[in-house]
């Protein structure tokens, strides 16, 4: 049974026309994507009435949106460090199979988040904004700060992934500087596809899309050929035997989840663009993300178990744990020889290096202009606006921005480990709260004397299973390597996580200082103040209010007046 069933609820009564949970002041709005009229806490953004970055997701771009940033370079660079992480074949597919459960259930706790908020896009900054709106602007803080420090943590390491394969293709290897410059062409051809209109990036993440799932199917097709005695792999069963044989460490499983949870990145992309979603067959954002997410994130579990017993039979298990980020070239040279056809792959792969940085741009977007959208970003219409070309262009840029620098910043060879991992500590920290949160939500609600959502309804066994595997991913990477393993970097194994620490220590400080010392310093208590910035774009600027005005301000001009 598909974790994203749920229970569905019947609708209590119909909630007064101007709720209250607490202090807190509830409106009722609706966007123009054919979602009905649903209440959120006032202080959030607010719900913009027809979306100023158009209606053009319907349920192919749903499918492809969250396959295309996916499979990236995931499946073709990590089963190395899986394998040698879980010590052995039998536990490397349970862990492969584990990151397709994880990532259902995961969408499980954004689908009940969705139903109470289904005109808002940018998915972990609403339900974040909305669960913890104590203490005041904290969580809208910290959140944004962290997506735009973080916002280069995919693309750098898949631009170097996507030099890599292209080098491959020529049939060479590139040195550190030749790697970054192609690296850094890719990815502003990237940003040149999107800038400029917004249907027509969604259609070519579309097209590239089909071309990563063609690719993935080939790869698991022939691996089945090969594990069938068809090929020119000798004994290609052998690599199966004594499946389970190999020793893992605790330091060793908790990397491999790592990699996993890398690898399997991109299934709530389209959460990211719920206010884009178009109406099809009567079907609302909630059920169409229901159905189509489900779709592809089972598609993608599917193969990319396949894909793994394609390597393990072509390469062999030695070979695939001494592969580092090139398991796909191996896997080509062992069936195909070293041919022009090896060569055509190869680029097949750097196309999905390339859709992957696309989605990750598109969704990366949407998310950082939510987070301008709440006023906690300065320069709000920078985040905002969406002119000259109805598209998010100056998180774009930013995007680009940092990407670039941390391209030419971090070294070649260890880039790719270290960003990997991370990607997934700082986020694992706000997916944790994400999940708890829930309950908070739930409880709001009922003390609001709202109805329950009758859209999707999350099992509770679903939320615990959600808290405890990102408490895991928080805790257990401290456990060093065990003497005489080695870390999967070439410096200090905790690294990443001193750094993801100390990300979130840097958005709490700015927290502090902006909110709470400058304001008491200089005499003033920080407000929201709504701002329409053309083109149907909305969103809160924070102002500052002199402490003799703070009474009277939000009396007639704070959120929900």
């Amino acid at each position: 049974m598909s974790l994203l069933k749920g229970q569905h609820s019947v609708a209590e009564k119909k909630p007064s026309p101007s709720p209250t949970t607490g202090s807190l002041g509830c409106v009722a709005e609706a966007g123009g994507n054919d979602a009905p009229s649903t209440y959120q806490i006032a202080t959030g953004a607010p719900v913009e009435d027809h979306s100023p970055l158009g209606y053009n997701v319907g349920p192919v771009t749903i499918i492809f949106l969250n396959i295309s940033m996916v499979i990236g370079t995931g499946v073709y660079s990590t089963p190395s460090s899986i394998l040698s992480g879980t010590g052995s074949v039998g536990l490397s597919m349970i862990w492969w199979l584990l990151g397709g459960i994880i990532s259902l259930s995961s969408a499980a706790v954004y689908l009940e988040f969705t139903s109470y908020f289904p005109s808002r896009s940018g998915a972990e900054v609403v339900y974040l904004e909305q669960a913890f709106p104590y203490p005041r602007f904290f969580f809208p803080t910290t959140y944004a700060m962290q997506k735009v420090i973080m916002s280069f943590r995919s693309s750098n390491c898949i631009g170097e992934l996507l030099a890599n394969y292209l080098f491959a293709t020529a049939g060479r290897t590139g040195t550190e500087w030749q790697i970054k410059a192609v690296a850094l062409a890719g990815y502003t051809v990237v940003l040149l596809a999107v800038a400029f209109h917004t249907k027509h990036s969604y259609y070519l993440s579309n097209a590239i899309g089909v071309a990563k799932l063609a690719t993935l199917i080939f790869i698991a097709i022939t691996g089945l050929v090969v594990v069938g005695g068809h090929s020119r792999v000798p004994e290609p069963k052998a690599n199966f035997a004594n499946s389970f044989e190999g020793t893992a460490t605790p330091y060793g499983i908790t990397i491999a989840l790592y990699r996993i949870i890398y690898s399997y990145g991109g299934w709530n992309n389209a959460f990211n663009v719920t206010n884009e979603i178009k109406c099809w067959r009567s079907q609302n954002p909630v059920a169409q993300i229901k159905r189509n997410g489900t779709i592809s994130i089972v598609t993608v579990t599917v193969l990319y178990i396949l894909a793994n017993v394609a390597y393990v039979a072509a390469v062999g298990k030695e070979n695939l744990k001494n592969s580092g980020t090139i398991a796909a070239t191996l896997f080509f040279n062992a069936v195909f020889g070293k041919s022009r056809a090896v060569q055509g792959l190869n680029l097949l792969i750097a196309l999905s290096s390339f859709g992957n940085l696309l989605a990750v741009m598109l969704g990366s977007a949407r998310m950082l202009r939510e987070c301008g959208r709440q006023g906690v970003l300065p320069w709000t219409r920078f985040w905002v606006s969406t002119k000259p070309f109805n598209t998010p262009l100056g998180p774009y840029l930013l995007d680009w921005g940092l990407t670039t620098i941390v391209i030419f910043a971090l070294p070649a060879g260890d880039a790719f480990n270290f960003v990997a991992d991370l990607a997934v500590y700082p986020s694992a920290a706000f997916s944790f709260m994400a999940a708890a949160g829930l309950y908070l939500v739930r409880w709001r609600r009922r003390r609001a004397g709202l109805r329950r959502s009758a859209g999707f309804r999350t099992w509770h066994a679903v939320i615990v299973f959600n808290v405890l595997i990102h408490l895991y991913l928080l805790v257990m990477p401290w456990c060093p390597p065990s003497e005489g393993a080695s870390a999967d970097v070439s410096f200090w194994y905790g690294t990443y996580i001193v750094t993801g620490l100390a990300i979130l220590a840097a958005c709490g400080a700015y927290y502090g200082v902006w909110v709470h010392a400058i304001p008491r310093w200089r005499g003033y208590q920080l407000r929201q103040q709504l701002f329409d910035f053309g083109n149907g774009a909305q969103g809160y600027k924070v102002v500052k209010v002199p402490l003799a005005g703070v009474a009277e301000w939000d009396a007639t001009k704070g959120p929900g007046k």
